[in-house]
């Protein structure tokens, strides 16, 4: 994945970098809005010029009806918030208001669109001849002559979002989930059909590639359906914002809503439901739910809320469904506050399709090493659980951060493939199937080193005798040196007056 990325991501590092000059003196995440927001508006902006010259060569005079548009997928763009107008006051002192002013009538004509948008391009501190001089750059560029065929604005919105996760550190956790986490995710699950949920969706990333994964495996699109909520209000907003360029209908619900203490999907059973929580997340309003009826396993200690977050979704899987949720390796093992004890229900009742361990440093907003629950409320494989140790894997793309390859991520969708089919060649270090006695042995510690084991030497072609020779050798050496050292040592301590 590493190699097809940096072969690909030349326009979006152009568009990067030219937007780039818009920061000035703004935070990260105040500027963002900006980038995306525009991203955005001259991705609708040229979709909608497109299906408005089809118009105007079939000649009937539709190009200004809103329903020519709506029917084909298309936000229709009011002839004020046109780009050629943007394009026209690039270098106007007023640019700032005049890119507001089309995003709410954008908003006006596209309920879906309705108080979603960006109108943040009027105010003092951004530098508006720059802003002028990312207009003429997007003017400049026919963003709809790349095709849809590459995703090419889905693709900068996305590496634009990696971007501003890689500034804001820590608090990137809260719209952006690394693409090559989420990918092993979708390899693993597997979503070609049915409903697709994320109770934390962030910038709406887990939907993204549940996508892409059905469209690379000549799926439809229109099989699925997804559903999603988030608490923060402008993670809300870009997810709806990501999704709309994706041509990904979801109901994220009316409004941003804290998943715990206000579900917008009480009803739901989804039959994939992908997730990446905020890990070990302490004040979660658990005081207010000790009689939740998602808490059938047991209550969540009110300090963390990772059980909170497997029990909810556990809660709306339907009766054959699968989920996969990112969580810290604390939770693998922890037996505070009732955890153990919850974890050893869950496990019992046979929910655990697999566990794997990942490698350090995939987030920019953590270096702790994470986990991947893979739960099925219907496993082929009855009374077995499958564990991944992926520790070694991954590739460093630069002092600070590791990805999982392409490679990586479908070695182990096909662990799991294997193991649901009963064919999987357990691979010590690697791979280990372990039955529900098993695990109770380890007192349903999930841990998937405890089971996978520790991986063989090479063989390096020299007989043991030659070895041990060689090694007695050299710790005979070693020990002479020892003996020397501690001489010394004593003739020196003797020489002030120290004996012993």
């Amino acid at each position: 994945m590493v190699k097809k990325n940096s072969a690909e991501i030349g326009f979006e590092k152009k568009i990067w970098e030219a937007a780039d000059v818009l920061r000035g003196n703004m935070d990260a995440s105040e500027y963002k809005h900006v980038v995306l927001g525009l991203i955005f508006l001259k991705y609708i902006s040229d979709k909608f010029e497109e299906r408005y010259n089809e118009l105007v060569k079939e000649g009937d005079g539709f190009e200004e009806d809103v329903d020519e548009y709506t029917a084909e997928n298309v936000f229709f763009v009011p002839e004020d918030a046109r780009w050629d107008k943007i394009a026209k006051n690039a270098h106007k002192e007023e640019i700032g208001v005049i890119i507001d002013e089309a995003m709410r009538s954008i908003e006006k004509e596209n309920r879906s669109l309705k108080g979603i948008l960006p109108k943040t391009f009027a105010r003092p501190e951004l530098n508006k001849q720059a802003l002028g001089e990312v207009v003429d750059l997007f003017t400049n560029i026919q963003m709809s002559d790349h095709g849809d065929k590459k995703d090419i604005l889905g693709r900068t919105y996305e590496y634009c979002l990696s971007k501003f996760a890689e500034n804001e550190g820590k608090k990137a956790g809260e719209f952006y989930t690394p693409a090559s986490v989420v990918k092993t995710l979708v390899e693993i699950l597997k979503p070609y059909n049915g409903r697709v949920y994320d109770p934390c969706c962030g910038s709406g990333g887990m939907f993204v590639q549940s996508k892409n994964f059905i469209e690379n495996h000549k799926g439809n699109i229109n099989n699925i359906s997804v559903y999603g909520q988030d608490s923060n209000p402008t993670t809300w907003k870009m997810a709806k914002m990501n999704l709309a360029i994706r041509g990904i209908e979801a109901d994220l619900g009316e409004h941003h809503a804290d998943t715990f203490l206000n579900d917008l999907h009480k009803t739901l059973k989804a039959d994939f439901i992908l997730a990446n929580p905020p890990f070990n997340l302490k004040k979660w309003g658990g005081e207010k739910l000790q009689d939740d009826p998602r808490w059938q396993y047991g209550i969540p200690p009110k300090g963390n809320a990772n059980y909170a977050w497997i029990q909810h979704m556990i809660y709306h899987l339907a009766p054959n469904g699968k989920l996969g949720i990112v969580l810290a390796n604390g939770s693998l093992s922890s037996t505070t506050s009732g955890e153990g004890k919850i974890r050893e229900k869950i496990i019992k009742a046979d929910l655990i399709e697999g566990i794997v361990a990942l490698p350090t440093q995939l987030f920019y907003t953590t270096g702790i090493p994470v986990c991947l629950w893979i739960i099925n409320r219907n496993k082929e494989q009855k009374g077995k659980s499958l564990f991944i140790d992926a520790r070694e894997m991954g590739t460093m793309v630069s002092r600070k951060l590791r990805e999982l390859t392409e490679e990586d991520t479908q070695l182990i969708g096909k662990a799991f493939e294997d193991f649901e089919n009963n064919q999987l060649e357990e691979e010590k270090g690697f791979s280990a199937i372990a039955t529900t006695e098993e695990i109770a042995k380890h007192n349903y510690i999930l841990t998937p080193g405890r089971y996978v084991g520790f991986k063989d030497p090479e063989d390096d072609g020299i007989p043991f005798e030659e070895k041990m020779e060689k090694l007695t050798k050299e710790l005979d050496e070693l020990f002479k040196k020892s003996n020397e050292l501690e001489k010394k040592i004593r003739k020196s301590l003797g020489e002030i007056g120290f004996e012993f």
